[in-house]
């Protein structure tokens, strides 16, 4: 049973690896390295069809109930922008609506493609993009990708994405899931590469208090896809990486982030399209 389990779970892994994704928030292609095979003990073995694939499924999962007191997972990890959360509007329109009035000139397709080469670039001054707040790497971005200099325009738009207005809940049934997978002992954490605005954001959307914990990138100084982020997000829950399943949108940070972290993980938009769907795979109705 073990070696089955092993296997299912590397055909599912690998299975995840072998798409690219533009990012719909940060909107660049983030392509990594081919796939490694998902069954190299077994080099004869065929890959799964997709009804085989749903049976392998299928049964893990029925596997991890039978260890959880029908949970698949003690802990569920979720991703900010992208999964819980979206932009209300486009990000070149925001920034071209707010930088009219100082003189920005680019349009929206000018300032998208700045903004998409800027921030694809190797960030010089850290090893991390967002350190504390991240203002000096979000006023490099901004001034890229604009060309505006005005630390008066950059504070407007900086501030603009710390309020209600900016963002909006991916799933208007988040907050009715959450309380479900929580009333049924799951536990669940935020893990987000973002600056401090993060925990503001949270709280102007009045979602703060859906969670036990919080995994920030500029607080806990690793940014996804390094397991680091994902094992302290498992240790604020207290719980062991192989209890947690991560959600996200983002295939490389993600996917490969939490299950290099020995977590379970789901592709939003894909392995899930809504919040009552991770938790019916969890083993809670809503």
């Amino acid at each position: 049973m073990a070696l089955r389990t092993r296997l299912i779970t590397r055909t599912l892994s690998s299975l995840t690896r072998k798409s690219n994704r533009v990012d719909p928030v940060y909107p660049f292609s983030t392509a990594a390295a081919a796939a490694v095979s998902p069954v190299e003990e077994f080099p004869s073995s065929p890959t799964p069809s997709s009804a085989a694939l749903f049976g392998l499924v299928k049964e893990y999962e029925e596997y991890r109930r039978s260890l959880y007191g029908g949970l698949t997972h003690k802990a569920l990890l979720v991703d900010a922008v992208g999964t819980l959360v979206i932009p209300s509007q486009p990000m070149a329109q925001i920034y071209r609506q707010i930088g009219e009035k100082y003189g920005v000139e680019y349009s929206e397709d000018e300032i998208l493609k700045r903004y998409r080469w800027a921030y694809k670039q190797p960030w010089g001054r850290s090893r991390l993009r967002y350190v504390n707040d991240g203002r000096p790497f979000w006023q490099h971005i901004v001034s890229s990708s604009t060309g505006c200099s005005d630390s008066q325009y950059f504070e407007e738009l900086y501030n603009y994405y710390t309020t209600e207005k900016a963002w909006h809940l991916c799933d208007p049934d988040a907050e009715k899931v959450f309380q479900a997978l929580r009333a049924a002992g799951v536990k669940l954490a935020v893990v987000s590469n973002f600056d401090t605005r993060l925990r503001p954001v949270l709280r102007a959307l009045n979602c703060d208090h859906w969670f036990d914990a919080v995994a920030v990138s500029a607080e806990v100084e690793a940014e996804k896809p390094n397991p680091t982020i994902f094992l302290k997000a498992c240790e604020l829950l207290g719980v062991n990486p192989d209890d947690a399943v991560h959600v996200g949108d983002d295939r490389r940070n993600d996917i490969w982030g939490a299950r290099d972290a020995g977590c379970d993980a789901w592709l939003w938009g894909s392995d899930v399209t809504s919040f009552k769907e991770v938790a019916q795979r969890i083993g809670v109705e809503v």
